[in-house]
């Protein structure tokens, strides 16, 4: 009877009406229930009982359908969610640089009842996300589509009120600027900002708002434009001024109110005079004389040319190239500097098999997971009996950590395309789809975008470039399931079904979507087709190591001192990647390990960073390339916890289809959870060990097979943090159930940490020697970081 009476009281208040508007878009069929229940969602905030029956009586979708699909994928719910949604990031940046304190406080904070998700006034709902791909932000939250970064437990209430703060201003301003009707007659130089999700992240958004209001206000003649990611994540927001006699100067950590003093030291405003005087930005952080510049002026600032230097001294833009430079939608821009000319190419000189051959000589090989040579998918593919193919890329990057493909598809978009639509001749496709994380709405938005552009220039549609060949795409939006990551789960999830992945063979080249062949490549992969489209394989070739051509995009994150976006030519080291693109450990501390592959990688420990980052080199120590996540972990990072946490995330992603990777990674888990309790057995590691061998030999697909790397690479590597588990303590202080806080004779009894304590475990004593209530501490580690004395210890 409880449960008519909700359906009743529900049906009052859901409107009906938007659901047939939903279906009559979308279509009736069994397939369309994924798209179907991903726009309920976006639209109710939650999968209403009431809309749900309203779907099964108008469609072919059944109730069966409906529970499968919503409870497989992480992005439904089916309780109304607060007026505002907050997403804590669980990635694994976000992990080790406190993801679960932040979380914790947010509860705490919104005093949200236990076992719930919703505070009492339904204000805030607070959820867990995967990876926001906003690593270089650690720990990062999202509230509403605002994404705030390196938080921290005492900064959520701060944090709270600057989102409804900014929602207040939002409602109430129109932006008006008054736009000149004569355009400067000449044009002196022109201002860049980076307008992708970490950059706006940070506030490059608001910069550019600041920007455009002081270029109208004041009529200095420069043209301001957005280009994508710049790769330097810890320096944004970043101004990039070109002036028109070649010099440049690149500004970082800008504020909002800095703008319009830093566009009058390089611009003098029309009709401006007398002296300008210099004003000091605290943002100017290099100077940097472009291309043939023929004088730099250099400014009394701190100038770290240097640090730039490091940075991008070692790398190779191939699937970045032009970064920072270039309009991710601009596609006249990108034709200037050389966009489709690979096309062009491919479709006028080349063959298909010669574009093979072309590929084959260059050593491309799939940058999504174990390296699979490209050119032998590609031909493979072709050498199908006749009939249709598909071309699909897979966009969805979910392991946590790792922020590439989103930054390729948000500041490439053309380029993505264009390897697409070349790999669609080769294999003499006609349809073709990309499947990208509904997690990263800039991405798609942008990648909708240029396929627009595409087919209005005649680079998609039908016959592209003048030639005889076609190529329709479409966009399918993931809805938060790991799996379908794995190609035949992705393929089963394009086709309308649960994201589960099947035996192979046959393999996806042979019997892909709707059993015809289907080319799968990531979106790296299709980003480098291009260029060697353009220089030739040798040139790519040229780059990188014996086995692994060319260069690998990667997320650089952790605990490094300037993490970011690189691109590196295979063979350079771990180390050089850490300690001079990377500036070494964050706030002096000792490098530890570096995690890579995300959770199914490993982690490779200090001693072993000179090894070169290739595919097989890597496999040797333990670990994978991955789609390219590169995690920093120091001194105070516990090896235990990191090996639990990727475990947790595998477990709590499996699709549930074979026995040892449901059953087998959460016995694993039960083990993991005992060590880092205080319960754990000697004889766990050996049982650790026998279950993590019999998951990788028994599993059904790669992502359970490699599900046990970061149990067996730490075990590996790192026994003796096991082993002082087992007998009760946590080396690095991290497990919260084997540690105390306590507070030394250093105390000066100044109250902070009395006063910040979120659970009164800490008395308020002026002048006197604090003590920690061991009961009621939480071990959040607030009063370690307010105080100043040092006083604060972990046991």
């Amino acid at each position: 009877m409880g449960q008519l009476i909700y359906i009743v009281s529900e049906m009052k208040n859901i409107d009906l009406t938007k659901v047939d508007a939903i279906i009559a878009s979308i279509g009736t069929s069994a397939d369309k229930v994924l798209p179907i229940l991903q726009t309920m969602q976006k639209t109710y905030g939650y999968l209403p009982q009431a809309a749900l029956e309203r779907v099964c009586a108008a469609t072919e979708i059944t109730p069966a359908a409906i529970t499968g699909f919503s409870s497989f994928y992480d992005q439904f719910r089916f309780a109304p969610a607060g007026e505002h949604i907050i997403r804590v990031c669980h990635g694994t940046a976000c992990h080790v640089k406190g993801g679960q304190t932040i979380y914790d406080a947010f509860m705490r904070h919104l005093n949200v009842p236990e076992g719930g998700d919703t505070d009492p006034d339904g204000r805030f709902t607070i959820e867990r996300v995967a990876c926001l791909g906003c690593c270089t932000l650690a720990p990062a939250v999202q509230i509403g589509d605002v994404i705030y970064g390196h938080l921290t437990a005492d900064s959520v209430g701060d944090t709270i009120k600057d989102y409804l703060a900014c929602q207040k201003i939002r409602a109430k301003r129109r932006v008006k600027v008054r736009r000149s009707t004569k355009l400067p007659a000449a044009i002196l130089g022109e201002i860049r900002v980076g307008l992708g999700s970490c950059c706006q992240a940070k506030g490059s958004g608001l910069l550019k708002e600041a920007i455009d209001q002081a270029l109208q206000e004041t009529g200095i003649p420069a043209t301001l434009r957005h280009v994508g990611c710049v790769g330097m994540c810890y320096q944004t927001p970043l101004m990039d001024i070109l002036l028109s006699n070649g010099n440049r100067y690149l500004y970082a950590g800008v504020r909002p109110d800095e703008a319009r003093d830093i566009l009058l030291r390089h611009f003098k405003p029309p009709g401006l005079t007398g002296r300008i005087m210099p004003v000091i930005s605290r943002g100017l952080d290099v100077l940097l004389a472009a291309g043939q510049a023929t004088s730099v002026t250099r400014y009394p600032v701190d100038v770290r040319e240097k640090q730039v230097a490091d940075f991008m001294g070692r790398q190779r833009n191939i699937a970045t190239e032009h970064c920072g430079s270039i309009s991710p939608t601009d596609i006249d821009e990108y034709i200037d500097y050389g966009g489709f000319a690979g096309l062009r190419k491919a479709v006028a000189e080349y063959t298909p098999e010669q574009i093979v051959s072309e590929i084959e000589i260059s050593g491309l090989r799939g940058r999504g997971g174990a390296g699979f040579p490209t050119f032998q998918k590609w031909r493979e593919v072709r050498n199908q009996p006749d009939g249709e193919r598909f071309v699909v890329c897979n966009g969805d990057e979910g392991d946590p950590g790792a922020f590439m493909d989103r930054m390729l598809m948000e500041s490439y978009p053309f380029r993505v395309l264009e390897g697409m639509v070349i790999a669609a001749r080769v294999v003499g496709a006609s349809r073709g789809y990309l499947y990208i994380r509904a997690e990263y709405p800039l991405a798609i938005q942008r990648m909708s975008e240029a396929m627009e552009l595409c087919l209005a220039r005649g680079f998609l549609g039908d016959r592209i470039c003048g030639s005889d060949r076609s190529l329709d795409l479409k966009i399918v939006a993931g809805a938060g399931a790991f799996v379908c990551g794995e190609e035949t789960a992705l393929l089963a999830s394009i086709m309308g079904q649960r994201g589960m992945p099947r035996l192979r063979p046959p393999y996806p080249a042979q019997q892909g979507l709707w059993g015809r062949p289907t080319l799968i490549n990531n979106v790296e992969t299709y980003a480098q087709v291009s260029w060697i489209m353009r220089q030739g394989g040798a040139a790519f070739a040229e780059m990188g190591t014996e086995k692994s051509k060319g260069t690998k995009v990667f997320a650089l994150a952790g605990k490094i001192a300037r993490g970011g976006l690189i691109e590196v030519p295979m063979g350079i080291t771990l180390r050089q990647v850490v300690e001079e693109i990377g500036g070494g450990i964050a706030d002096g501390l000792r490098f530890k390990a570096i995690q890579i592959g995300g959770p199914s990688g490993g982690c490779v420990p200090e001693h072993l960073s000179d090894i070169p980052v290739d595919y097989e080199s890597l496999a040797s120590a333990g670990a994978i390339m991955g789609s390219g996540g590169l995690v920093v972990l120091d001194e105070t990072d516990c090896m235990v916890d990191i090996a639990r946490y990727f475990l947790q995330f595998t477990q709590n992603q499996s699709c549930g289809k074979c026995t040892f990777c449901r059953v087998g990674t959460r016995r694993m888990l039960e083990i993991m959870d005992r060590l880092c309790t205080g319960k754990g057995k000697a004889s766990d590691l050996d049982l650790l060990e026998e279950l993590a061998h019999q998951i990788r030999l028994g599993s059904l697909c790669a992502l359970g097979g490699t599900a046990p790397n970061p149990v067996l690479s730490t075990l590996t590597y790192f026994r003796e943090e096991y082993e002082a588990h087992v007998a009760g303590r946590c080396p690095a202080g991290k497990c919260k159930a084997l540690i105390r806080y306590r507070i030394t004779d250093d105390c000066i009894g100044c109250t902070v940490c009395a006063r910040r304590c979120p659970t009164d475990a800490i008395a308020l004593r002026p002048y006197e020697k604090h003590e920690i209530d061991d009961e009621k501490c939480i071990r959040c580690g607030i009063c370690k970081d307010v105080c100043s004395e040092n006083a604060v210890l972990i046991e």
